[in-house]
């Protein structure tokens, strides 16, 4: 009973101050239609794809937007992938890597419906483990590269959200 109290105790309390999430600011900035485009990389085209279905659930579960043409959008996000990188972190007894990181830069532009072109670059990382002397699977390897992309995707969210704080978007 006191965890219930103290919760809806904590739930009034946030929302009388004004909280408000950084979602929140950032669908001000971009708006409720977005158009994604993700720039297919020749090197590795089905990294590519794996950003671009991120930045897709990002923009319905972050966002609360909708995809739509490029014509019916109030903002059009372009998304470049800068860089992908899988980097040792923890090696075993015998000098085995156990754990690596996979650090995913992003570099977006997002342009506005006054046609005001922004630019960001946000990074996201994810650590993972695997067996000692083993390779890293195509599995393990896109999973990591879904779970950094996604981290790098809620870099820029707050990105936008410190951004549309400072022009003054709190409303």
């Amino acid at each position: 009973m006191k965890q219930l109290f103290l919760g809806f105790l904590i739930a009034v309390v946030i929302s009388g101050c004004g909280y408000k999430p950084s979602s929140y600011y950032a669908k001000q900035a971009l708006g409720d239609r977005l158009y994604a485009e993700v720039t297919i990389s020749r090197q590795d085209p089905r990294n590519s794809v794996l950003i671009k279905d991120a930045v897709n659930e990002a923009i319905v579960s972050r966002f609360g937007g909708k995809l739509v043409t490029k014509e019916q959008a109030d903002s059009i996000l372009r998304v470049n992938i800068q860089s992908i990188s899988f980097s040792p972190t923890v090696y075993d007894t015998y000098g085995y890597v156990i754990a690596y990181k996979t650090t995913v830069v992003l570099a977006m532009q997002y342009e506005n419906a006054n046609k005001k072109i922004e630019y960001l670059t946000a990074t996201g990382e994810y650590d993972f483990s695997i067996e000692a002397n083993s390779v890293i699977s195509d599995t393990n390897r896109f999973e990591a590269i879904r779970y950094a992309a996604n981290d790098a995707l809620d870099e820029f969210v707050s990105k936008l959200a410190i951004k549309g704080l400072r022009n003054g978007n709190n409303n």
